[in-house]
């Protein structure tokens, strides 16, 4: 008898840190979501692309219909991912100026955002950087970015007991068992879009 093998289809992920910061909280998430993902999430594979060597969006340098080199490293890294994981600090009520830049230059023709699945997490003071999370899925909505809508993930960081270490490693155990519920969730919203 002949047995049948099923792979599952591994999921690719591009996570994105607003905050440029290697002690960031934000990028601590993602860090935790990469050790998750390794670890407990079966079939994704995460990997964190730096936006910090973009230059700021100024369409004169686009010469000849090619990006910069960091720009087109970027974006190709946007457009073969099946998905993405979004970690975005609220900096004056809104996303950062880098993270706002990243978006702008995946989305210049053509838009290497469209019609994949997206999660965001943040972490901060007072409400967790949840203003941040809304004015990212109002651009999404025009990137066609299609973001799941639950669970969301805030965390207030400075609220006790400590949930980050001294280097911006998250050490708050619910709070790591909620940022795995948003990876299942982001999986399979994923998997849904892709009629896997």
């Amino acid at each position: 008898m002949n047995s049948v093998l099923s792979l599952k289809p591994t999921i690719n992920v591009a996570a994105i840190c607003g905050s440029l910061r290697k002690g960031s909280f934000n990028r601590g998430l993602i860090r935790t979501a990469i050790e998750l993902s390794n670890e407990s999430v079966d079939g994704m594979s995460i990997e964190y692309i730096d936006i910090s060597p973009l230059p700021m969006l100024n369409t004169d340098l686009e010469i000849d219909g090619k990006y910069p080199p960091a720009v087109a490293s970027f974006r190709e890294k946007i457009h073969d991912a099946d998905c993405f994981l979004f970690a975005s600090p609220e900096y004056n009520y809104s996303v950062t100026a880098p993270l706002k830049n990243a978006i702008d230059w995946a989305s210049r023709p053509p838009n290497v955002w469209a019609d994949k699945a997206a999660a965001i997490v943040s972490a901060g003071g007072g409400f967790g950087g949840g203003r941040s999370q809304y004015i990212l899925r109002q651009s999404g909505v025009y990137l066609d970015i299609h973001f799941i809508n639950k669970p969301e993930f805030f965390l207030n960081a400075f609220e006790s007991p400590a949930k980050f270490d001294d280097e911006g490693n998250l050490i708050d155990l619910e709070a790591k068992e909620r940022l795995k519920s948003l990876l299942l969730a982001l999986k399979a919203f994923t998997l849904r879009l892709q009629n896997k």
